[in-house]
């Protein structure tokens, strides 16, 4: 299925939000937001993605973690809301690989300002969609 996808870097205090799409296989964070149920409407009614992609956070031994289950609950309530399909994504590192990337991006002069809490959640969550994006087989 071809289209535009939204992603979620979920967290008990702020969702990461990215949107990506199947062409260019790329994605871009659009910022976090609370589990605020008419903001992540606002943001499905605006982008009318094909599906969604939520991380599932699994310890490095494949583990269940507490956030695993909240993280799990999110993404069926997210399901039921939408109305699209829901896909879970491994996200191990990516909350890693989305400091990293922020560090060059400050470091390299894209980004002027200091990196901020919410960026690295909006940065995972791109990064679990380009995950999700290059592993997807259409």
């Amino acid at each position: 299925m071809t289209g535009v996808y939204l992603a979620f870097d979920y967290g008990t205090k702020r969702i990461g939000v990215a949107i990506g799409d199947t062409v260019t296989r790329a994605a871009r964070g659009l910022g976090t937001v609370s589990e605020d149920w008419p903001a992540i409407e606002k943001l499905l009614k605006e982008w009318s993605p094909s599906a969604c992609v939520v991380g599932l956070p699994l310890g490095e031994d494949d583990s269940e973690q507490p956030i695993t289950k909240k993280a799990r609950a999110f993404a069926g309530t997210l399901q039921q809301r939408a109305g699209v399909p829901v896909h879970l994504c491994d996200e191990r590192y990516s909350s890693r690989s989305a400091l990293g990337d922020l560090r060059d991006a400050r470091a390299s002069g894209t980004m002027a300002r200091r990196v901020r809490k919410g960026d690295k959640d909006s940065a995972a969550a791109k990064v679990i969609l380009e995950q999700w994006l290059a592993e997807k087989r259409d």
